[in-house]
């Protein structure tokens, strides 16, 4: 292998060129204030964030209907938002103008917490654990594309350079994509009909935005990994096809995407499929075929970017230790974001955990600081103050997190669910 490291080359997302190939994935923290601003918790992390000087940043999971969200102190993204978000964006592009800072737009839809919020579905049939979610029809789809196309109007007047509309991980994107969503409607049954909801939001987002210097592209979850879920043969098949997916990035693209943000799985249903558990690390080679298959069928100037590299570390670190067959040298997120950028998979590697535990792994590698990267354990405690609902950081590596958790456990026991 060359002794470059393609991971510090530039490229070209839109119509931005910047420094490196490394990106940061779109991860909850549940740390907004009351109105769904960011508070300072949320400004600590996107400082260090954007001083790590990772090329593409995908702000999490900011819904665009307070009415239905997954997290009690979530962002959110409405007119009330605004000059919050303009100051918010204004302060880190002052830290780091050389990257891409995208909003990752959603609504939670059926997996929204009825602790304290409503859940609605697009299914006749229930997914089995979401029976107490109301079922709304083609009407209230139709707000609720008006309401991604309005708050992508926001995120553009407020500075941020482009957005993730979200057709993954179980929200209301998944739902309304996966063969699961069987009744014939105007957003249900056929695939040209479930289909529509993200096909007929792009063009529309392109559109009113109306301005070339402004990056839309999508997370997409290529395979959930249930039956009827994104990439199955049909609501009853746990058969991977992805016959669907493949055709949904394409039509993406062709309404205008410059991005596809390559994922798997669904937090609340699949988890170790989507973000890989150090105890079946094999999970996360699953995604590099997941990323070819996206780099096969897009044009070259639409760039793939690669989720779950965080796994792989340095090879040799706590999170990749139970990788088998493989030399911990040809196992590392270096060999694999090297050989599977110089081999036409993916064009950028996401990190995701990796950002809580250091998210200056840019920085390191671009000073020649490998050494000193803090790697992700994989441990997952981040994970469960998400699903918690509590305030999200690193529980190894930064000392409130790690006595935060001492306390939950104390108080709470042990997590009796590995699930979001």
């Amino acid at each position: 292998m060359s002794g470059e490291n393609l991971l510090l080359t530039p490229i070209k997302i839109g119509a931005h060129t910047v420094p490196n190939r490394f990106a940061i994935n779109a991860m909850e923290c549940c740390d907004a204030d009351a109105d769904g601003n960011p508070s300072d918790r949320t400004y600590e992390r996107y400082e260090k964030i954007f001083n790590g000087e990772s090329s593409f940043i995908n702000l999490e999971a900011i819904t665009v209907q307070y009415d239905y969200i997954s997290r009690e102190h979530q962002l959110s993204i409405m007119g009330h938002n605004a000059k919050a978000l303009e100051k918010f964006v204004a302060h880190l592009k002052a830290i780091n103008p050389n990257t891409v800072f995208v909003f990752q737009l959603t609504h939670s839809g059926e997996i929204s917490e009825p602790n304290f919020s409503k859940r609605c579905r697009v299914t006749k049939k229930p997914l089995y654990g979401y029976e107490d979610a109301e079922l709304i029809g083609a009407d209230e789809v139709d707000k609720i594309i008006d309401m991604f196309v309005e708050s992508s109007k926001i995120a553009h007047a407020c500075g941020a350079d482009g957005v993730d509309l979200k057709f993954c991980h179980g929200y209301l994107g998944s739902q309304i994509l996966r063969p699961y969503n069987r009744e014939n409607w105007k957003y249900g049954g056929p695939w040209e009909n479930r289909r529509r909801f993200a096909f007929d939001m792009t063009e529309r987002v392109v559109k009113e935005v109306n301005d070339p210097n402004f990056v839309v592209g999508s997370k997409v979850s290529i395979f959930e990994g249930f039956p009827g879920g994104q990439g199955t043969a049909g609501p009853d098949s746990s058969l991977m096809d992805l016959t669907e997916s493949i055709d949904l990035i394409k039509g993406l693209e062709e309404r205008g995407a410059q991005y596809i943000l390559q994922s798997a799985g669904s937090p609340s249903h699949t988890l170790a499929l989507s973000q890989t558990d150090r105890n079946i690390p094999d999970h996360g080679y699953f995604h590099h075929y997941f990323q070819w298959v996206c780099r096969q069928n897009l044009k070259p100037e639409t760039v793939v970017i690669g989720s779950d590299y965080t796994i792989y570390g340095s090879g040799k670190s706590a999170g990749a230790k139970k990788f088998q067959g493989v030399y911990p040298e040809e196992n590392s997120l270096k060999f694999w974001g090297n050989k599977n950028i110089r081999d036409g998979v993916v064009d950028m590697v996401c990190l995701g955990r990796q950002s809580f535990a250091d998210p200056a792994v840019a920085k390191k590698f671009r000073e020649g600081r490998e050494d000193e990267i803090k790697w992700c354990t994989a441990c997952d405690n981040c994970i469960e103050f998400l699903i918690r609902q509590e305030n999200v950081g690193c529980a190894v590596y930064n000392p409130p997190y790690v006595q935060r958790m001492k306390e939950i456990r104390a108080e709470k026991g042990l997590l009796k669910e590995k699930h979001t």
